[in-house]
């Protein structure tokens, strides 16, 4: 479960802020998060996985309050219980596509490397169409492909929660259903939580409760010229 209460954030350059009073999402549910941009979508996934924390107010996750965890902490829950879909992918450029799936494992230290790890890392790229691409670098990997490799990397390890953040941006239509699939498949499976930041009418389509994070939006003075540059 996730829930957010009472909650005010905003950038220390001011122009933009976030004000909940209540925002719940059950175990097990699948949520799409939508708004225009500008208007916090990143910053609330930021907020949840405990990346950043707010000026006021609680943030809990899988029954633990984050906002009482200090950075070290949260990171360890982080690795432990959230699945991350990165705008940017967040590879490592020197590791080729079926270790920078299994890359959870190397900063977890409760997890080990073994053959069914490695196994399980290889379907699911082979779930994505990047079976054959296992040992390319991300150098060698198109803006479709590396988005594809973040998304297996993220339920690698079986999380409680996975937050994706524009999953199908780069992607054509038959590689989008291929993560769309890959996901829904597994937040059904283990009833995990899932939440998508999207602008895609796919995403919407498929996964029916939706919130327009807009509403949660405050602007702030001075006002900065782009506005929010994480959403």
């Amino acid at each position: 479960m996730i829930e957010l209460s009472d909650l005010r954030f905003s950038y220390t350059e001011g122009g933009f802020g976030l004000e909940i009073q209540r925002l719940l999402v059950p175990a097990g549910e699948k949520v799409c998060w939508v708004g225009p941009s500008g208007t916090g979508k990143t910053t609330l996934l930021h907020l949840v996985a405990g990346i950043i924390i707010p000026d006021s107010g609680r943030v809990d996750c899988c029954g633990q309050e984050l906002t009482s965890l200090g950075d070290s902490a949260r990171r360890d829950f982080r690795i432990a219980n959230i699945g991350l879909v990165f705008q940017e992918f967040a590879l490592l450029d020197y590791l080729n596509v079926i270790d920078n799936i299994l890359l959870p494992y190397r900063i977890n230290r409760s997890l080990r490397i073994d053959q069914t790890a490695r196994s399980r890392a290889s379907q699911l790229a082979s779930a994505v169409g990047l079976g054959e691409m296992l040992s390319r670098r991300p150098s060698q990997l198109s803006q479709g492909e590396r988005q594809r490799v973040a998304a297996c990397r993220a339920i690698i390890t079986e999380p409680k929660v996975v937050l994706a953040d524009e999953p199908t941006a780069n992607l054509d239509a038959e590689n989008a259903a291929r993560v769309l699939n890959l996901l829904d498949d597994y937040a059904t499976e283990h009833h995990a939580t899932c939440v998508v930041v999207s602008h895609d009418p796919e995403v919407t389509r498929r996964i029916k409760n939706t919130i327009d994070v807009s509403g949660f939006c405050a602007r702030l003075q001075p006002q900065l010229a782009g506005g929010d540059k994480h959403a």
